[in-house]
């Protein structure tokens, strides 16, 4: 996989994750992928560091423990009260190599004059460095993770020389409409494919299997920023951040 100028790379970590699978949830019940989605990755890097006018991009994540599962009993609370019992499956001792890079929201021109890219890449490094601006989980809020800077590739994974495993076709990443200027949230689905435990994802929209399932009225919209009323550009030589 090959490094783009802007990319980052860590590693996320904890003792359970839960990445759900949709067809198990109807019931009450949770039961994870097996593997990390699109979508909870980028969750992970949009809670170490993300602004409006940046959209991140998941190009790989490798796998570095062996995947295995616990099943834990759970209370929640039901919608008209009271407590009821559910089993939930998790991921445990999870490791995850994460590279990835950022481009720029076309959708939102009201933010150009904040491309700077070097600005916002070393903010995202020395925020990987920090451990994230806020709380890092692993699919859910129960699974707390933790983010460190790695190099990716380096270190052993238990699935090195492992070969090829289909997960088949598994939950990819919505659409959001201030990332697609589309008043509509979509779903993207793919076949995801694990080589030598290394998943290298498409980009969002090489994906054909996708379908929408809310529409927006035209009244929908997120928020704007103008220079000067809410937002200020602040011109700081970046060497003295890094």
């Amino acid at each position: 996989m090959d490094k783009k100028r802007n990319s980052v790379e860590f590693k996320v970590y904890g003792k359970h994750a839960l990445f759900s699978d949709p067809i198990t949830r109807p019931g009450g019940e949770k039961f994870s992928y097996q593997t990390p989605t699109y979508q909870a990755l980028k969750g992970i890097i949009e809670s170490v560091y993300w602004k409006p006018v940046l959209v991140w991009h998941i190009d790989a994540v490798r796998v570095m423990n062996r995947i295995q599962t616990e099943s834990k009993g759970i209370r929640p609370i039901k919608m008209n009260g009271g407590n009821e019992l559910a089993y939930y499956t998790y991921l445990k001792d999870a490791e995850y190599q994460v590279l990835a890079h950022f481009v720029w929201n076309d959708h939102r021109p009201d933010l150009k004059d904040d491309r700077n890219e070097n600005k916002h890449h070393n903010i995202a490094k020395r925020c990987i460095s920090q451990g994230g601006r806020r709380d890092i989980f692993l699919g859910t809020r129960e699974c707390q993770a933790y983010v460190e800077p790695c190099v990716y590739g380096e270190d052993k994974s238990f699935y090195d020389g492992y070969g090829r495993i289909d997960f088949g076709i598994m939950f990819h990443g919505f659409d959001y409409p201030d990332e697609t200027g589309k008043n509509e949230l979509g779903v993207r689905l793919w076949n995801q494919k694990m080589e030598d435990g290394v998943i290298e994802f498409p980009a969002p929209d090489e994906i054909g299997l996708r379908r929408v399932v809310r529409q927006y009225s035209d009244k929908y919209h997120f928020k704007s920023f103008t220079a000067g009323r809410n937002y200020n550009m602040e011109e700081r030589d970046m060497v003295e951040l890094v």
